[in-house]
């Protein structure tokens, strides 16, 4: 039996976009590999991540929210350890950055050497 995602995520918060947008990407990553993802409404500031009961994220615990190639990689190290997650395991061990389409562009508001010259 492949193994259910369940995201609950705190209504009073409005967390449910974040919710939905995390979900489709785990969708999109291990469609074929997932018996589904759920959503599941909570309340107060709740968000956790779970696979088949095990914890794989909890806004309380580890400091706000998931980014999503850290969470895809949380969730194969669960479901399918040898599984190669192309461009976001190159760019965790420090390899080229993958695929320009899908990476996010740095952010000069959040990161002080975006722009700089080398």
């Amino acid at each position: 039996m492949k193994p259910l995602v369940t995201i609950t995520y705190c209504t009073g918060c409005n967390w449910l976009l974040r919710a939905g947008w995390l979900a489709q990407e785990l969708l999109q990553s291990f469609g074929d590999d997932l018996g589904g993802v759920t959503l599941v409404p909570g309340h107060g500031g709740v968000f956790a991540i779970s696979v088949a009961g095990q914890p794989l994220w909890d806004r309380k615990t580890d400091g706000g929210f998931p980014e999503a190639a850290a969470l895809k990689r949380r969730l194969r190290d669960v479901i399918a350890p040898d599984r190669d997650l192309g461009h976001l395991d190159r760019a965790a061990r420090g390899g080229p950055e993958g695929d320009p389409t899908t990476d996010s562009p740095t952010d000069p508001a959040t990161d002080p050497t975006a722009g700089a010259k080398p």
